[in-house]
């Protein structure tokens, strides 16, 4: 009798099994700072040159932040997650200060005629993003104080919101009218995955579109804005002259970009080319297959902070569930308007683009974020760890 032949057997495994949300977070997140890291240098090598005599300045000053902000990172996802919900009123406090202390003449440093910066130590902090951070976790804290409230009455709606409000108030006097729409933006998000009732969400729209429209309305400068967004080509040479030199970056980028360190519009035709409109310079660079790959790298960014959020949520932790939440809404809306600015689809805004402009404040307290989404990430795994422990 003939033996049969015994084949191996083959099995279909998914490639991402085993990739976690931490995984994804800390691969999208390595790659978008190293591409910031690339195009600070290559975008700001001409302005550094003319300014400093020295090329690289920018580039070793953005160095220092990142080492810091890796820093700040390593260090914030060692604290507890409960440490921020105690702190939250501490952080809420402390931003109110930082914000009032802008405004006083001598304390506060003002470029490009708006006073959002204070100088220290030879380096300069923007309480605007630290305020940022504060309001996510003082929300987060009120939403789990508050949760029944928030979900059956009105007040429960009111009360953070006057709170966010006054904060809303002081970045408009610096004046930053994008890190006051990106704040509101993740509290109004923050208080809908809640389960606040669509009712005042109606009223505070019709408040916030009257109050905006009045807003650009009042300023000139916002009123140009605006006009010169509609057309930018009719203003080309004066409100429209930075949309229209982007424009002409993403144009000479095409598909696949005239090559790192090409650019010409970096060349002092484009201002700020290395802060809030680095992303044309890119364009410009490494064309639309370039960009295609940044808008994936935030989208999975922004999908594995909500994973995280999502796996809290499922262990009854809500504050880091809402931590999670406010924190990938605000990375989110921050890139999505700056890259929709450089585009030229939503009006000239003063953000930057997360993890790759250059922006010490921005910078480091985004990393702050991201050790926040890791230690949330690392209390889910080990509250999942102790369930398969205790059934084993």
């Amino acid at each position: 009798m003939m033996k049969a032949l015994s084949l191996p057997t083959f099995t279909m495994t998914n490639p991402m099994q085993g990739v976690t949300a931490r995984h994804l977070l800390l691969l999208s997140a390595g790659m978008l700072f190293c591409i910031g890291l690339v195009m600070v240098a290559s975008a700001s090598m001409g302005v550094a040159q003319n300014q400093f005599g020295n090329p690289f300045y920018f580039f070793i000053r953005h160095m220092i932040y990142l080492l810091i902000g890796l820093t700040a990172c390593f260090v914030v996802q060692r604290a507890p997650v409960e440490a921020w919900h105690r702190l939250s009123w501490l952080l809420l406090a402390a931003a109110f200060a930082l914000l009032v202390l802008v405004l006083v003449p001598g304390i506060g440093r003002r470029i490009n005629g708006s006073m959002r910066w204070i100088g220290v130590a030879g380096l300069t902090l923007q309480p605007s993003e630290f305020a940022k951070f504060a309001v996510v976790a003082f929300v987060s804290s009120y939403l789990v104080r508050r949760q029944e409230e928030v979900r059956t009455h009105w007040l429960g709606f009111a009360k953070p919101i006057a709170v966010v409000g006054a904060i809303v108030l002081l970045l408009l006097a610096e004046p930053d009218f994008g890190a006051s729409m990106v704040t509101m933006s993740a509290v109004l998000g923050m208080l809908f995955l809640a389960g606040t009732p669509l009712g005042p969400y109606a009223v505070l729209l019709t408040v916030v579109v009257i109050g905006g429209g009045l807003l650009v309305w009042l300023e000139p400068y916002r009123l140009q804005r605006v006009l010169s967004f509609t057309d930018p080509w009719a203003h080309a040479y004066d409100s429209g002259y930075q949309l229209t030199q982007s424009l002409i970056a993403f144009g000479r980028g095409e598909w696949f970009g005239v090559g790192l360190g090409k650019s010409v519009q970096k060349l002092f035709y484009l201002p700020e080319a290395h802060t809030d409109f680095v992303l044309a310079v890119y364009a410009e660079e490494f064309g639309l297959v370039g960009v295609l790959l940044l808008i994936t790298l935030f989208w999975v960014l922004v999908r594995s902070a909500i994973r995280i959020g999502q796996q809290a949520e499922l262990r009854d932790d809500c504050f880091g569930a809402y931590m999670a939440y406010g924190i990938a809404i605000i990375l989110g809306v921050q890139a999505l308007v700056n890259i929709c600015v450089n585009m030229g689809l939503f009006p000239t805004k003063g953000l930057t683009l997360p993890l790759v402009s250059y922006g010490g404040s921005s910078l480091v307290i985004v990393f702050v974020m991201l050790g926040v989404l890791l230690r949330i990430d690392s209390e889910n795994s080990g509250v999942a760890l102790a369930a398969r422990g205790g059934r084993a």
